[in-house]
């Protein structure tokens, strides 16, 4: 399945314990080919950024970096594959972990708006 993230905005629906990501995230989505490129930003979020790959099926393989509002930087990979919605939105079924800190992992829900 070829998706296409250019100009996409997506909302988090979901975020395991240990994230940063909430209900107030707002991703901004972009691409060029196999490139993906995006920023961000929410309620502990003042700023990050997303680079990555897009696979041939859509799934997403990217390292993100962030400014959290405590003015820390934060850094770590996510894979994440998608699924179609019935109403044709994009759902994003994320992998993340960690790489500046513990390493911890998590999960995470994000939908297109």
């Amino acid at each position: 399945m070829k998706i296409n993230y250019n100009n996409k905005v997506f909302k988090a629906i979901s975020n395991s314990d240990g994230g940063e990501v909430d209900e107030q995230t707002r991703f901004y989505y972009y691409q060029k080919d196999e490139i993906l490129w995006a920023t961000y930003s929410g309620t502990v979020i003042k700023f990050g950024t997303i680079t990555g790959i897009v696979g041939e099926r859509g799934e997403l393989d990217f390292r993100y970096q962030h400014v959290n509002q405590n003015l820390e930087i934060k850094t770590g990979r996510c894979r994440s594959t998608p699924t179609i919605m019935e109403n044709g939105k994009i759902r994003l079924h994320e992998s993340w972990q960690w790489t500046d800190t513990d390493d911890s992992q998590g999960e995470s829900i994000i939908e297109e708006v």
